[in-house]
């Protein structure tokens, strides 16, 4: 029988897979810069396969990509009478690949995402992001989605609305902040007061997600594990933002040797930038003994990166056949058999 997630909660570390935008972008089955996923309409199966190496890399949950899926980005590319068969498809569509897990069928979440419109100064935008949740937290409801994923809020207000549509429908909920460079969100809280608030409205987890790599965003989920009494989690971004740099939004690349299209490396030029999976895997060990229990991986992220952080972590994942031995590798294995003229020459190669 498949556990809630609270039930999993419960008994140890939640692992989850996001940062499809990026995944997809990357296989080329998505548009950098407007970033709506239509691939759940126009590439259902590429859609599935991300989904699918996600879980198998360890992921607990399959997250129905549906982040910036909503009627106002919709709008914007002229595509809005799409809206509807959008979101129901991406969330069915994670619902078949749930029940391929050999182990146990893996949650599937709803998701709704920061909207860009919002303005605390305005009270119009305020009823259009409660619309905008309304209707999106809607069709999770009718579609049976496990609980719905609120993230990458940047206004507390913002979030607590998301939090208030997903508890009207009577779905658990996990909601995550995306912190900008300020250090502080847009409308003057603190992460770990609004993680607070949030967690005391009944929200089931609290935390961050994306903008920051390991190093610019566990100094404030350690703040938010001092100042919660319930569940909290984390998704950083795989790349190597710093103080100077804590997002990657304006993170530089000094050895970038081309004249870019882009302001800045962000979104498209942050290859060189990554952390590798040893990196990561550290960070999602030192997350883990901190207390955070939802852990995970944002834009950038791909499924070895994520098996890396799982296995970090105790989890044995489908896919940890496939995880890294050099034992049998020509020039820096240990197999017995292998020839010792080309061992001695790993130095060189």
């Amino acid at each position: 029988m498949k556990r809630s997630l609270q039930q999993r909660l419960q008994e140890g570390t939640v692992i989850v897979g996001e940062g499809y935008l990026f995944e997809l972008e990357r296989r080329g089955y998505l548009q950098a810069g407007s970033f709506v996923p239509e691939v759940a309409l126009d590439n259902p199966q590429a859609l599935k396969q991300a989904y699918r190496d996600f879980m198998n890399a360890g992921s607990d949950v399959v997250l129905a990509f549906t982040y910036n899926g909503n009627r106002e980005k919709m709008r914007i590319i002229g595509k809005e009478e799409l809206l509807e068969p959008l979101n129901r498809n991406a969330i069915q569509l994670a619902k078949e690949v749930a029940k391929e897990h050999p182990v146990e069928e893996a949650l599937v979440a709803g998701n709704i995402s920061n909207t860009n419109i919002f303005d605390p100064n305005d009270p119009a935008s305020k009823e259009q992001v409660r619309s905008i949740f309304a209707e999106m937290v809607q069709w999770c409801k009718e579609e049976g989605v496990d609980f719905v994923n609120g993230e990458t809020f940047y206004y507390y207000e913002e979030a607590l609305i998301a939090l208030e549509e997903i508890t009207k429908q009577e779905l658990p909920a996990v909601i995550t902040f995306g912190l900008m460079g300020e250090n502080i969100l847009r409308d003057g809280y603190t992460v770990e007061e609004a993680c607070q608030l949030l967690s005391e409205k009944g929200a089931l987890v609290v935390g961050m997600n994306c903008f920051r790599g390991p190093d610019t965003i566990q100094p404030f989920v350690a703040k938010i594990r001092e100042a919660v009494k319930g569940y909290i989690g984390a998704l950083p971004i795989p790349y190597r933002t710093t103080e100077a740099h804590p997002t990657f939004f304006n993170l530089p690349d000094g050895g970038c040797s081309c004249h870019l299209p882009t302001e800045t490396t962000f979104p498209t030029a942050l290859d060189p930038l990554y952390h590798n999976r040893y990196e990561l895997a550290a960070w999602a060990k030192e997350a883990k003994d901190i207390g955070v229990n939802y852990i995970g991986l944002c834009c950038g992220g791909s499924p070895a990166m994520l098996r890396a952080v799982a296995e970090a972590v105790g989890k044995e994942t489908v896919n940890s056949k496939y995880s890294p031995n050099m034992e049998k590798h020509f020039l820096f294995g240990t197999d017995k058999t292998l020839k010792k003229h080309n061992l001695e020459y790993r130095s060189k190669a």
